[in-house]
C-alpha cells in the first residue's frame, strides 16, 4: 500500500530524516518507534504532504504522491492525526467530526449523519452535542481519531494518540484503534508506550537520528542490541519481550 524510497529532509544543518525506505502492506497495524527527535513526526509530515521532502519518493496505492498538497493526499485516502490535538472548541463534538466528513460528503445533513454514526461507533455517542472544548485530554484524542476516520481513509497515520494518558485511558485508546482497524483501515502509528505497540502492531520500524536502524516484529526488536542501545534500554526491552 505504501512504498517509501530514500526519503530525506534537512532543516538547516539538521538532517531530520535521512534516506528512509520502508514498505507498508495493506490491512495491518504497523508501529514507527524511536527516541524523541528521531524524525518520526517529520516523516509523517512528509507522507501526508505537510512538509516537502528534499529527496526520495512516496508511493501510495501505486501512485507517486511525493510533494502533493495535504488535501489531495487526504482525498487519495492517506490521512494523519496530530500529536497536539486542536479541536474547534466552539463547535460541538459532532460538528468537529463533520469537518472530516466534508472531505467526501458535500451535503451538511449527510455529513452530520456520518459524523454522528462515527462518533457513536468510537465511543463519543453520549456527548456529541457537547462543546468540543469541554473534553478531557483522552476525549480530545478520541475526537482527533474520529475526525480523521470521518474522511474515510485507507491508511491512517496516528501520531502518539496515547501520549499523556493514564493506564486505563491507554487501554481505551488501544480498543479504539482496534475498532478503526476492524473497519478496514490500515494503520501506521508513532508510539512510545511499548505495551501498546506490542498489543497492536505485528511489525515495527525503528528510527534513530533520522535513520531507519531496524524493522522487525516487536519481540525481535526487544532483542535487537542496536535498538536497545539507541532507544529501549535493557529494562524496557525486557518488559517489551515479556508482553510480546
Amino acid at each position: 500500500m505504501l512504498d517509501v524510497v530514500e526519503l530525506s529532509r534537512r532543516f538547516g544543518g539538521l538532517r531530520a530524516v535521512d534516506g528512509v525506505s520502508l514498505t507498508l502492506p495493506e490491512g495491518g497495524i504497523t508501529a514507527l518507534i524511536g527516541p524523541n527527535g528521531a524524525g518520526k513526526t517529520t516523516f509523517f509530515a512528509m507522507l501526508a504532504g505537510f512538509v516537502r521532502p528534499d529527496s526520495g519518493t512516496v508511493r501510495f496505492a501505486g501512485t507517486d504522491i511525493t510533494g502533493w498538497r495535504p488535501d489531495l493526499i487526504a482525498r487519495a485516502g492517506l490521512v494523519r492525526t496530530f500529536q497536539i490535538t486542536q479541536p474547534f472548541a466552539g463547535l460541538s463534538i459532532a460538528e468537529n467530526i463533520r469537518v472530516g466528513a466534508f472531505l467526501r460528503e458535500p451535503s451538511p445533513a449527510a455529513a452530520m449523519d456520518q459524523a454522528r454514526a462515527i462518533g457513536t461507533r468510537l465511543g463519543l455517542g453520549g456527548m456529541l452535542d457537547r462543546p468540543a472544548g469541554s473534553l478531557t485530554v483522552a476525549g480530545r484524542k478520541r475526537l482527533e481519531v474520529a475526525r480523521a476516520v470521518a474522511t474515510r481513509p485507507r491508511l491512517l497515520l496516528l501520531d502518539e494518540v496515547m501520549a499523556g494518558l493514564n493506564p486505563s485511558e491507554i487501554q481505551e485508546i488501544v480498543g479504539l484503534i482496534r475498532e478503526v482497524h476492524a473497519g478496514g483501515v490500515t494503520i501506521l502509528l508513532i508510539e512510545h508506550i511499548m505495551a501498546a505497540v506490542v498489543a497492536l502492531a505485528s511489525h515495527a520500524h525503528v528510527l534513530a537520528q533520522g535513520r531507519l536502524i531496524a524493522s522487525a516484529t516487536p519481540r525481535a526488536l526487544a532483542e535487537n542490541q542496536a535498538v536497545i542501545e539507541a532507544y529501549l534500554g535493557h529494562g524496557a526491552a525486557a518488559r517489551m519481550a515479556a508482553h510480546a
